[in-house]
């Protein structure tokens, strides 16, 4: 049975840091891309980051120069590193990952709330 569990999530006060990270266990015949999806309270969810197995990121504009997104392919793990958190950032943070086999794993989602 395939798992994605995520970590990291919490309050934060503006201008603060988090890292999420979010460990795949179980048999997904290799892991693809990986990456965050967030969605906040009346908003659609957004992508916010993906990278594929060999590093390549990419990251959605808003969160440009505050947000990097890397991964552990030794541990099957993804990061991201959230700094210079803002208010708007608020939202449920869910990883997943898209296997070889052209499925597509989620985790459960993290709660990430940005206020003072």
């Amino acid at each position: 049975q395939v798992q994605l569990v995520e970590s990291g999530g919490g309050l934060v006060q503006p201008g603060g840091s988090l890292r999420l990270s979010c460990v795949v266990s179980g048999s997904i015949w290799g892991a693809n891309v990986m990456g965050w999806y967030r969605q906040a309270p009346g908003k659609q969810r957004e992508l916010v980051a993906t990278i594929t197995s060999g590093r390549i990121t990419n990251v959605v504009d808003s969160v440009k120069g505050r947000f990097t997104i890397s991964r552990d392919n030794a541990k099957n793990t993804v990061f991201l590193q959230m700094n210079s958190l803002k208010p708007e950032d608020t939202a449920v943070y869910s990883c997943y990952v898209d296997s070889y086999t052209g499925f597509r794993y989620w985790g459960q989602g993290t709660q990430v709330t940005v206020s003072s």
